[in-house]
C-alpha cells in the first residue's frame, strides 16, 4: 500500500471523529505511514464502534459497567456530584443539620434556604423541582444510612495493642459533621492522659495531639471512596497507636510523588464544604500539619500506607520512625509488603506470578476469572509500588517480584512502568 495524501487524510479524519477527538503526529519512512498518538487527558476516549482499552497486542470492547468503572477512576464520575433521585426534600432534609452547617462555616443566612443549597452546590433545580446531589444527602439527611451503605464511621477501642480484646465499639452514622465531630469525641475519650504536677495547675499531656488524629479522621472521611460499600471508615484505637483507615487509596490522577504537597479531591464538593468549616484549614495542608503535630509532640511521625483501594494512617508510640509507604517490601503472608495493604486479588496475582512469571495479562485474567481492565488496574498499582516489574518485551517477557533490598532503599527499578505490557 502507498502512502498517499488520501490514505492520511483518512487517518487524520478517524481520529478527528473520536469523542474526544485525537490528534496524531504522522511521519513517513519509505512506504510506512507512522502514527504518533500520545497518551490522552481526557479519558476515555470512543470510537464509532464504542470504548476499546489498550492491554498489550490487544484492544478488548469495553462493556457498559467497565466503561462506568473506568470513567469513575479517572474521576469522570465522582459520586459527591450525582444526583440522589430517591433523596425528598419536604421528608429527608434535616433543618437541624442544616443550621449547625450555616452556623461552622459562619455564613449568613439572608436568602432562602434552597437558594443556599444550590449555591453549596448540594442542590439543583431539575424540572422545576429542587433534587441533591449525594453530597448534599451526606451532610443534610435525617437518616443518611437510608440512602447510602458507605456513610458510617466506625470507632473501636482494644485493651492492647492487638485486635483481640474489644473494649468498646460505636457506629456514627449521623451526618458527615456530626460524624466527624462524634469520632474526634471518641478518639480523645479512649486515649490515654498522662499528668505533669510541676505548678499549683497540673498540665495534662495526651497520648497523641488531638491535631494529629483530627486532621486524619477528617481526612478519612472527605477522601473516602463512598461507591465502595464494603468498608467503612474506621478509627481503631490500641493501647499505644491508632489506626484510622478509609476505603479508597490515591486518587489516579495523582502522582505518588504529589502525596502531601497537593490537593486532588475524589469528593470535590464534600472537600468545598469542609474547607468552609473549623475543620479543614486549607485543602492540601492536612498531611503536613499531622506530621507537624507528632513533631512537636516529640512522638514518632505518622506512617501513611496506601494501596489501590484503601488508605491508612497509623500512629505508633511503641517504638520506630513513621514514614510515607508506598510499597516498601516486606513479608506476602501477612496481606502487607511495607507500607503497601494488599487486596486479597493482588495477592493472588503475586502468588500467580510467583509459580508462572512468564504468565500473560491475559492469562490472568482467564485465571481468576475477571476483565482485563481490573487484572491491568492491579498490575499497574503493584507497578508503581515496586512490588513487581517487567523484564524483557512485551511478547517474550517475564514479570518479576521486586524482593531485593534496593527496593527498600526507594531505588526505582521499574523500567518501563507505563508500558502496556503483555
Amino acid at each position: 500500500m502507498q502512502v498517499t495524501n488520501r490514505l492520511k487524510a483518512t487517518v487524520l479524519d478517524i481520529a478527528r471523529n473520536c469523542d474526544p477527538s485525537i490528534n496524531l503526529h504522522l511521519e513517513q519512512f519509505e512506504d510506512i505511514l507512522i502514527l504518533g498518538v500520545e497518551e490522552g487527558t481526557n479519558k476515555p476516549y470512543a470510537c464509532s464502534q464504542g470504548f476499546y482499552l489498550r492491554i498489550g497486542a490487544h484492544a478488548p470492547k469495553l462493556s457498559r459497567d467497565e466503561i462506568i468503572n473506568f470513567s469513575i477512576e479517572e474521576g469522570k464520575i465522582k459520586f459527591d456530584e450525582q444526583i440522589n433521585k430517591d433523596f425528598n426534600f419536604s421528608t429527608d432534609f434535616d433543618a437541624e443539620k442544616f443550621t449547625q452547617y450555616i452556623k461552622l462555616a459562619e455564613l449568613t443566612q439572608n436568602i432562602p434556604v434552597k437558594d443556599i443549597l444550590i449555591t453549596l452546590k448540594v442542590a439543583r433545580i431539575i424540572k422545576n423541582e429542587l433534587k441533591f446531589t449525594n453530597a448534599g444527602v451526606l451532610f443534610f439527611a435525617k437518616d443518611p444510612s437510608k440512602f447510602f451503605m458507605s456513610s458510617k464511621v466506625v470507632c473501636v477501642n482494644y485493651q492492647t495493642n492487638e485486635k483481640v480484646h474489644i473494649l468498646d465499639k460505636k457506629i456514627f452514622d449521623n451526618g458527615i459533621i456530626n460524624n466527624i465531630q462524634d469520632a474526634i469525641a471518641y478518639a480523645k475519650k479512649h486515649i490515654d492522659v498522662k499528668y505533669e504536677i510541676k505548678t499549683a495547675k497540673r498540665k495534662e499531656i495526651p497520648q497523641y495531639p488531638e491535631e494529629s488524629y483530627r486532621e486524619s479522621i477528617v481526612n478519612a472521611v472527605m477522601h473516602r471512596d463512598y461507591f465502595e460499600t464494603s468498608g467503612d471508615v474506621m478509627i481503631d484505637i490500641f493501647k499505644n497507636k491508632i489506626m484510622i483507615s478509609n476505603p479508597g487509596g490515591l486518587v489516579k490522577w495523582m502522582k505518588p510523588e504529589e502525596f502531601g504537597t497537593v490537593s486532588r479531591p475524589r469528593n470535590q464538593i464534600i472537600a468545598e464544604l469542609l474547607s468552609k468549616t473549623i475543620y479543614v484549614e486549607k485543602l492540601g495542608t492536612g498531611i503536613n500539619r499531622i506530621k507537624n503535630a507528632m513533631k512537636e509532640a516529640g512522638l514518632p511521625a505518622p506512617e501513611f500506607k496506601y494501596s489501590f483501594s484503601f488508605f491508612t494512617t497509623l500512629f505508633d508510640i511503641t517504638g520506630g520512625e513513621g514514614k510515607i509507604e508506598g510499597g516498601q517490601i516486606g513479608g506476602l503472608e501477612s496481606g502487607q509488603i511495607g507500607g503497601h495493604i494488599l487486596t486479597e486479588r493482588q495477592k493472588e496475582i503475586i502468588a500467580i506470578i510467583k509459580n508462572n512469571p512468564r504468565i500473560t495479562r491475559i492469562e490472568l485474567s482467564q485465571k481468576l476469572k475477571i476483565n482485563p481492565s481490573a487484572i491491568q488496574k492491579h498490575l499497574v498499582s503493584l507497578k508503581k509500588v515496586r512490588l513487581i516489574k517487567r523484564v524483557g518485551s512485551a511478547k517474550s517477557g517475564y514479570w518479576e517480584i521486586t524482593l531485593r533490598e534496593e527496593n527498600k532503599k526507594g531505588k526505582d527499578d521499574n523500567k518501563g512502568e507505563g508500558e502496556d505490557d503483555e
